[in-house]
């Protein structure tokens, strides 16, 4: 994100260095800042961590999420009781986070001391504050008409639009400073939005975890604390979901127009602390009703955007807590969610990849690039250094002057790497839309954003790393091109493999055959039309026939077929409920048509 910091990554190192760990579990700035009767905001981390591997095996979504939530608060249980007896015979204020097996309190400085004697705590630190410098505004424009924003082209994310995917049935996440719920261009993307109905339903949808004032924001924040609605008290947050989801009319800023969007203020009026985002990653991972009860790890979404960084100033001094923001990431990925990361803006020197979550390896992190496909000059370089040194930003994508909504049905113009990971998180979206098997798998989604990205190349040498090599620390594998990696996505192996998929007519019906070469795990294929491609119905289904190797054949036959050009497609179902699509075949009712597809994944021009 955004964030303006005054020191140098080197010192970042030197700071963490100075943490004698070996010596003492409190952070020496508790010590400095303690007096008699003073009152100390603390964040006490834990040894224990829990093991998520078998999440990995999972494929249902819902006992995924529930598998990976069970096992973290199975381990804070465990190895938070000792600390809760003390703080609760001692403080009134303390929250307890089971994502990075961490407490919240605060406290004086003797029940610093007595908590750290304890075996299952492996440190304590403070819970500083931050106001990040957000992105300048270009040029704040009142609505207007425009046709697809020119990073929504760039990555060509219109041409996949054309193929009959926009992001329909994905649900994206944001953290930041929040979000302007109903404006125009994000309304009808809000998951909370029953606009049939005409209602709005804010529970499972919306999490602010700004409870009180964070300490150094200024008095007086517009959308309160405990906001029971998405609001937005500056205008980053709105222009990031833009550039997600936003679209009204032709107003296409967008890259996945179709998908829907749930989201978390981690920040009052910019100034963010590592015990909120901590809270958002938490939130998302079982979003809860409004009062943060009943969780339910089934509603949470499948990609997150996150343009922020947490540096050393602000309470990411430590191995215990980088390591906790590594490991609710970790989490987040073991439920299946990509955990999209803006690079920073502290470029164009090596090495300015300096903070989480950005340097994580368990980030997918993301450079800006301009209109040119050239690296923004504030675009931060990699290598990210943090346990083992590994080329930064994995991708680039559009980041400098790009267009998206700002509070109040407005638009504006704004450059960073905040603006540049949206469009990866709209890129995401797209891809799952087109493949939704891929839904449980980060590592093959970004490892297809990776090999389809264009290649680009920099005459910068960083970490070691030339300019001229891919992937290199100044663009990463390069910028996205959302349409080959939905290409690649639609060419990788199915479950259920498609050997052809054809359509016909004689004026009155529909007939629809198709032939399976593959069927493992294969439970049944529901029949899909649509008469431009982006609304699909349900016409019917068809039972899969079993596990085998043989070629199987099918057919089913649409007694209500439509007059003029109607558009079907296969929604071939397993036995863990996940599914994939075939190719979109056409067929016009007014003369003899046949399309025929062998073999599957192929292209066919209609």
């Amino acid at each position: 994100m955004l964030r303006f910091i005054q020191f140098l990554g080197a010192f970042a190192l030197v700071l963490v260095a100075n943490i004698a760990l070996g010596q003492s579990k409190i952070d020496p700035i508790l010590g400095e800042q303690n007096a008699p009767g003073k009152k100390l905001e603390c964040l006490i981390y834990f040894k224990p961590k829990a093991d998520l591997q078998a999440a990995y095996s999972i494929k249902d979504w819902r006992k995924k999420g529930q598998f990976v939530v069970d096992q973290l608060q199975t381990v804070s249980n465990q190895s938070q009781g000792n600390v809760l007896q003390i703080l609760n015979s001692k403080v009134e204020a303390l929250q307890s986070f089971w994502i990075v097996n961490m407490v919240w309190s605060v406290c004086d400085y003797n029940t610093i001391q007595q908590i750290s004697e304890l075996a299952e705590v492996a440190y304590i630190t403070n819970n500083p504050s931050l106001q990040f410098s957000g992105p300048q505004a270009i040029d704040l424009q009142s609505l207007q008409s425009r046709t697809a924003e020119w990073g929504v082209q760039t990555i060509n994310a219109d041409d996949v639009w054309a193929l009959g995917y926009h992001g329909e049935g994905v649900v994206v996440g944001g953290q930041d400073t929040g979000y302007d719920w109903d404006h125009i261009a994000l309304k009808l993307k809000y998951r909370g939005w029953n606009a049939g109905a005409g209602t709005v339903n804010h529970n499972y949808n919306w999490h602010d975890a700004i409870h009180v004032a964070v300490p150094g924001s200024p008095a007086g924040n517009s959308c309160g604390f405990d906001s029971p609605e998405p609001c937005d008290d500056g205008y980053h947050g709105t222009h990031t979901m833009g550039t997600m989801v936003g679209s009204e009319g032709t107003n296409d800023v967008g890259v996945a127009p179709a998908a829907k969007w749930i989201g978390c203020r981690n920040m009052d009026e910019g100034w963010g602390q590592p015990s909120t985002y901590y809270e958002c990653f938490q939130w998302f991972l079982a979003p809860t009703d409004l009062s943060n009860g009943s969780p339910n790890p089934g509603l949470r979404p499948m990609v997150i955007n996150n343009s922020w960084t947490c540096p050393p100033v602000e309470g990411c001094n430590s191995p215990s807590s980088i390591d906790s923001l590594y490991n609710a990431i970790v989490a987040c990925r073991a439920s299946g969610i990509v955990v999209v990361a803006s690079a920073g803006n502290s470029g164009s020197d090596c090495g300015s990849v300096s903070e989480p979550p950005p340097f994580l390896a368990s980030s997918f992190t993301i450079g800006a690039t301009d209109i040119n496909d050239v690296i923004a000059g504030f675009s931060s370089r990699g290598p990210g250094i943090y346990n083992g040194t590994r080329v930064k930003p994995d991708v680039s994508a559009p980041g400098v002057n790009v267009r998206s909504t700002i509070p109040g049905d407005a638009y504006g113009n704004l450059s960073g790497t905040s603006m540049a990971g949206p469009h990866v998180v709209g890129a995401v979206a797209l891809i799952l839309s087109t493949r939704p098997a891929l839904q449980y798998n980060p590592d093959t989604i970004e490892s297809i954003l990776r090999y389809t990205a264009l290649p680009l190349t920099s005459g910068q040498t960083c970490g070691g790393v030339p300019g001229s090599e891919i992937p290199n620390n100044t663009y990463g594998n390069g910028r996205i091109n959302v349409l080959a990696a939905v290409e690649a996505a639609l060419a990788s192996p199915l479950e259920v493999v498609i050997r052809y998929f054809e359509a016909s007519t004689d004026q009155k019906v529909v007939l629809l055959k198709w032939a399976t070469e593959t069927e493992f795990n294969a439970s049944h294929f529901v029949i899909q039309r649509s008469t431009d491609t982006k609304n699909w119905e349900d016409i019917g289904s068809v039972a899969a026939l079993g596990n085998s190797t043989s070629l199987h054949h099918y057919q089913f036959t649409d007694n209500n077929a439509i007059k003029g050009i109607s558009y079907y497609r296969l929604k071939q179902m397993d036995l863990d409920l996940l599914a994939d699509y075939s190719q979109v075949r056409a067929i016009q009712i007014g003369k003899k048509t046949l399309i025929t597809l062998s073999p599957n994944p192929a292209k066919t021009e209609f």
